[in-house]
């Protein structure tokens, strides 16, 4: 057993604070014990007594220990007087009693918590609607094309029995002033007589006005207008033959020329989209 002792020098305070063994042949005898109240490091032999002061100097009491086959050990002397930090008063007045479990001691801070919860929980929500919101949106048409989604036309400019032809969202657009007579016509056609039978006034909101897209629904052709065997819309490419109403009367046409949506603002200006 190899005993060291630091008691004199200059660095005596410190150098003894700690004890570094050298191994040995011989067989360790006892083990250090750390109490309560102090330090004690003691041998089976010769017990000492080690203290070391809170006021930042090393124990000066010697340490006695043993060394055998194994690696070097390092012995410490260890503090036994420090006292746990209180934290009383930083403590809410419900979590004093240490016996209790801070989530009962208040129902004020569990339903603080629940408000916290839920309004991160809508506010969430809403910023992630207005993320869809706008994604959704930055795919929807542009204003400019919105502005040529519709069209006004002036009534008052087109003749009775002629009909104009204008563009509306890259298709031709057919508006009829229909006479009298021809507004007579159709509305005696029985629907026994259709292809694909439509009354006359299912297709218009007045009778003077036929408002059609002038495009086939056979093969997509742009059909002429007051031509044909009925005397209202003829499409040359493969011989269908429409009425003044739009409705298919011959060839190979399977549908009568659409409708498109309009409203009419007043008796000489007409809205369509």
């Amino acid at each position: 057993m190899l005993s060291l002792i630091a008691r004199s020098g200059p660095f005596a305070p410190y150098l003894s604070a700690t004890t570094n063994i050298v191994p040995s042949q011989l067989k360790p005898l006892a083990l250090g014990v750390v109490c309560k109240a102090d330090a004690v490091i003691m041998d089976v032999k010769r017990p000492v007594l080690c203290r070391e002061s809170l006021q930042g100097q090393a124990a000066r009491s010697g340490a006695v220990v043993t060394a055998g086959l194994n690696a070097a050990s390092r012995v410490r002397y260890a503090h036994s007087d420090i006292k746990v930090p209180d934290f009383s008063d930083y403590r809410r007045q419900e979590v004093q009693d240490a016996r209790k479990c801070s989530q009962d001691s208040s129902d004020f801070r569990r339903g603080f918590s629940y408000f916290l919860t839920g309004t991160t929980a809508v506010m969430g929500a809403y910023a992630a609607k207005n993320v869809v919101t706008q994604f959704i949106t930055s795919m929807s048409a542009s204003a400019d094309v919105l502005a040529l989604s519709k069209i006004e036309v002036k009534l008052n400019e087109i003749p009775e029995g002629k009909n104009m032809t204008f563009k509306w969202r890259g298709k031709p657009l057919f508006i009829r002033h229909r006479s009298p007579k021809e507004i007579e016509v159709e509305q005696a056609v029985t629907l026994a007589e259709l292809r694909h039978p439509e009354l006359d006034s299912d297709r218009v909101k007045d009778p003077k006005w036929m408002i059609l897209i002038g495009v086939c629904t056979h093969l997509g052709c742009v059909p002429i207008s007051n031509a044909g065997d009925y005397g209202g819309y003829y499409c040359p490419c493969h011989g269908s033959h429409y009425d003044s109403s739009g409705r298919i009367r011959k060839g190979p046409a399977p549908l009568n020329l659409e409708v498109p949506p309009y409203e009419f603002i007043n008796e000489d200006l007409v809205i369509v989209g």
